[in-house]
């Protein structure tokens, strides 16, 4: 089972965005058969193993074990991941596009961009699973407080220094062989949900 995999399909993200079905594939976290899981959630085992046929037909759900039941054999499934994220290629006549209207201060805009990030590095995990390759990848997170909006302003206008500096001075344009690599750096307010410090 993965940690996360990006549905980049559009009948596999309509099939996990389908609340019945979503609730089966938190139920899978552990291996369950259609009896087990349709006492859990409250449905007949006829319709628990219909909305398991469609997780599986789309590789949202594997087969973990079959065991004989006195005339039946029982299937165990378990999902094939932990998480999942739907690429914005799932949507793609609709898909945010960042060169639409390129505005570093936009939300908007901002959101285009984590929504490329998400269809790229999704696809670039498909690849390297492929290959069976490792993907080289790194990303930073944190959390700042500002006292004032001036002082996030000179906290941006200086990053926007610091890393426009690291990349002249690491970028090499003529490297035969070399590949480029997208830098996305984001600052945006906290968000607090209830029961979350």
């Amino acid at each position: 089972m993965h940690d996360v995999t990006v549905i980049d399909d559009p009948g596999a993200a309509e099939v996990a965005l389908d609340p019945v079905r979503a609730r089966l594939l938190a139920e899978l976290s552990e291996p369950g058969s259609a009896t087990t899981l349709a006492q859990r959630v409250g449905l007949s085992r006829q319709k628990v193993n219909y909305h398991l046929r469609a997780l599986e037909q789309h590789g949202l759900v594997e087969l973990v074990e079959e065991r004989r039941k006195g005339n039946f054999t029982e299937r165990l499934l378990r999902a094939t991941a932990a998480s999942y994220v739907i690429s914005p290629s799932a949507l793609a006549a609709v898909e945010p596009d960042p060169q639409r209207s390129p505005d570093r201060l936009s939300a908007r805009w901002l959101l285009a961009v984590a929504a490329r990030l998400v269809r790229d590095v999704g696809e670039l995990i498909a690849g390297a699973a492929r290959t069976r390759t490792r993907l080289a990848t790194f990303a930073m997170d944190g959390e700042i407080r500002f006292a004032s909006a001036a002082d996030r302003a000179a906290f941006a206008e200086e990053l926007t220094g610091a890393v426009t500096s690291l990349i002249a001075k690491h970028h090499d344009a003529s490297a035969t062989g070399g590949r480029a690599h997208r830098i996305v750096v984001a600052v945006h307010p906290t968000v607090r949900r209830e029961g979350k410090t």
